[in-house]
């Protein structure tokens, strides 16, 4: 099963929670005609892991971590695929960031990393959008990586035990052309771990979103920019890029 959130009012925003009346579920194959697509998830946070492959560590000047970088994007941020990303006139430089995204499918607290699995509703694909010069800028991330649109997910979720994760790879298309390429098995912390890591000091609960990282290969996107995220199994998240002064 494909698990989408929809809604038929097209006003209906892309960060709605469940209780939002005028949201509803169901699957991929169902989805009706003229529906607003939303992104498959309401995460009451979304947790994010940093240089958690050892090439985008390197390409962004940065040592190998020791244990997980976590920050934060705020649902705001939240899009879904074929929703616009928002190029903001403070930045001068908005990267792609291609990943595989994990959804909570249950309250997690202290979970041990071998147990982490079970915690898991499945998968998803997450383009962390980030404004480049004020990430650098302000020394943390916050800013550079939570505005309006800095998060498109989905196109839907796969559940956990329907995805071959030892083959799963991310690639990243920014107009057609390949920019990002790699396994997941070469992230340097694995799902596992991660959950383990960050359940050690936030409570997960149902719905919440991991974004585990992204490998080399993040650029810059323009205005009139098309982004394409494949995860092989899981789907294809698909995002245009308009000026601010176009919303």
């Amino acid at each position: 099963m494909k698990i989408i959130r929809y809604s038929l009012n097209p006003k209906t925003l892309p960060w709605a929670t469940d209780a939002d009346p005028d949201v509803r579920h169901g699957d991929w194959s169902e989805l009706p005609a003229g529906a607003r697509l939303l992104p498959p998830c309401a995460p009451s946070k979304i947790v994010c892991v940093g240089r958690n492959y050892a090439e985008h560590a390197k390409e962004m000047g940065a040592e190998v971590p020791a244990e997980p970088t976590i920050f934060l994007k705020p649902p705001s941020s939240l899009i879904a695929s074929g929703d616009p990303i928002v190029y903001p006139q403070l930045t001068q430089r908005l990267d792609y960031e291609g990943e595989l995204g994990v959804v909570m499918g249950r309250r997690a607290r202290n979970v041990k990393s071998a147990d982490a699995g079970a915690y898991i509703l499945g998968y998803t694909i997450v383009n962390d959008v980030t404004a480049r010069d004020l990430q650098r800028k302000d020394g943390q991330w916050t800013r550079g990586k939570g505005f309006d649109t800095f998060c498109p997910v989905g196109p839907y979720i796969v559940r956990r035990d329907e995805v071959d994760f030892k083959s799963l790879r991310v690639r990243t298309f920014l107009d057609g052309e390949k920019k990002q390429d790699a396994a997941i098995a070469e992230m340097i912390f694995s799902v596992d771990n991660i959950i383990a890591y960050v359940s050690a000091f936030m409570t997960l609960e149902p719905g919440d979103l991991i974004a585990t990282g992204t490998p080399s290969g993040v650029g810059p996107m323009q205005p009139g920019s098309k982004v394409r995220v494949e995860l092989e199994g899981i789907g294809v998240l698909e995002n245009g890029v308009i000026a601010e002064d176009q919303t």
